[in-house]
């Protein structure tokens, strides 16, 4: 019998991605372990591997369609011995098909003789005061409870005049007042949207469709702010003795072709300095607070179209040397969009390095569910007091992101006391 492929979940949290190129097509044979499709998640580009071995009969999702739901059936296999021209299966729902990715309806027959592709949702409806139904997908329903909107006063804009997410933008909450028969239960009020439309102004322009990536970052950071309340802390570092200290380990490195960078000794300080103050190595749980035994520094890296977090795990059982090869494989593959969700999910803490782009201090947004980021400003020569003394020292400003639910002010400036001890002494770190 025909074999269906699906939509896989590539990490734990997907919910959804984007078949974003086909490396097979209709007709072509395949075995286990043969690459299928590209498919672009919130952070990376993956390869989706084939699993058995058949015919590609045919392709249900095509190449460049977004949200496709874990579980859509994207194509089918003939199996051995089977014709390939009459394995096939009804049409998957199309994602594309709606506004801002909803799955569509799908097909109400299959074909009798093989079986059908996985159904998506049914349609949910709801009634109006003439009892009339109304045709609303599940998500377009449930924010329209949780937004007070009436969507019988709704035009809906999916297939067969379906209301549909994009529908309810912009709509009146104060519409579903009217048609309630009586006063409801209070209801929890819905996260503001990250942004509504922009308007136009006539000014000249060209609108981008946002990555996955970016939406991702547009929502877990407007969530972080308005969920984690942020205290921010600051302070100045003498660099002159961890740089002598990179400089005397880099040529005795160099026959090994390791370099260390700035960055790969502030990762492990900030490691170590978390190990010395667990009250900031922790998590906001609601009604729990987690406390990690161990220090898994998520290190902020750019990359095309946004910034990803890839975790040197344990860094502060790591040697500086480990980090910094680590480092540099973990952001060779960041770049490639070929880490694997092991590498990027987790972590306790997080650090940020501007430095090198000359942003002298900078604060940054928590990476949820953590409780703290570092950030980190460029190293520059000024006025400073040495020995009781003004001299001219290497100084770097440096501030730490902490969520106030989890990290009270004296821990957190304990940390950065520790932190800046690390750095200023840097031989703790060989130690």
């Amino acid at each position: 019998m025909p074999i269906e492929l699906k939509m896989p979940a590539l990490s734990p949290t997907m919910e959804e991605g984007t078949l974003a190129k086909w490396l097979v097509k209709e007709g072509d044979a395949v075995k286990s372990g043969d690459l299928l499709a590209e498919i672009e998640t919130d952070k990376a580009t993956m390869e989706f591997e084939a699993i058995d071995e058949g015919v590609v009969s045919q392709i249900l999702v095509p190449e460049g369609t977004d949200n496709v739901k874990v579980g859509t059936v994207i194509a089918v296999i003939a199996g051995e011995g089977e014709d390939a021209g009459s394995a096939k299966a009804a049409p998957a729902p199309a994602p594309a098909a709606e506004p801002k990715g909803e799955a569509a309806a799908p097909k109400e027959e299959a074909k009798k003789d093989v079986p059908a592709a996985a159904p998506a949702p049914a349609v949910t409806t709801a009634p109006t005061a003439s009892g009339e139904r109304i045709k609303a997908s599940p998500l377009a329903k449930r924010l329209a409870a949780d937004q007070g909107i009436d969507l019988s006063t709704l035009t809906g804009s999916g297939p067969g005049g379906r209301i549909v997410k994009a529908d309810l933008e912009g709509a009146a909450p104060a519409a579903a007042s009217a048609a309630a028969p009586a006063p409801a239960a209070a209801t929890p009020a819905a996260a503001p949207a990250i942004a509504g439309p922009i308007p136009d102004f006539g000014i000249p322009h060209e609108d981008e469709k946002l990555s996955g990536m970016r939406k991702t970052i547009a929502r877990r950071l407007t969530e972080s702010m308005q969920q984690s309340p942020h205290i921010y802390l600051t302070v100045d570092i003498r660099l002159d003795a961890l740089l002598k200290l990179r400089g005397e380990l880099n040529a005795s490195l160099e026959s090994r072709g390791i370099k260390l960078s700035v960055n790969d000794m502030l990762i492990k300080a900030l490691a170590v300095a978390l190990e010395r103050v667990p009250s900031c190595n922790v998590s906001f749980g609601g009604d729990v607070m987690r406390k990690y035994s161990r220090a898994d520094i998520s290190v902020a890296v750019s990359i095309p179209g946004g910034l990803i977090t890839p975790i040197i795990v344990d860094a502060g059982g790591k040697s500086m040397s480990k980090i910094s090869t680590e480092m540099s494989e973990l952001a060779a593959k960041a770049k490639e969009g070929k880490l694997q969700p092991s590498e990027y999910q987790g972590g306790t803490a997080s650090i940020s390095n501007m430095g090198m782009m000359g942003i002298k201090q900078f604060t940054a947004v928590i990476n949820p569910p953590q409780a703290m980021i570092m950030a980190i400003g460029a190293g520059e020569k000024r006025p400073y007091i040495v020995d009781d003394a003004l001299a001219i020292a290497t100084i770097m400003s440096t501030t730490g992101s902490f969520d106030h639910r989890a990290i009270d002010g004296a821990d957190g400036a304990l940390l950065m006391k520790t932190f800046k001890e690390l750095v200023e002494n840097p031989l703790g770190l060989v130690a």
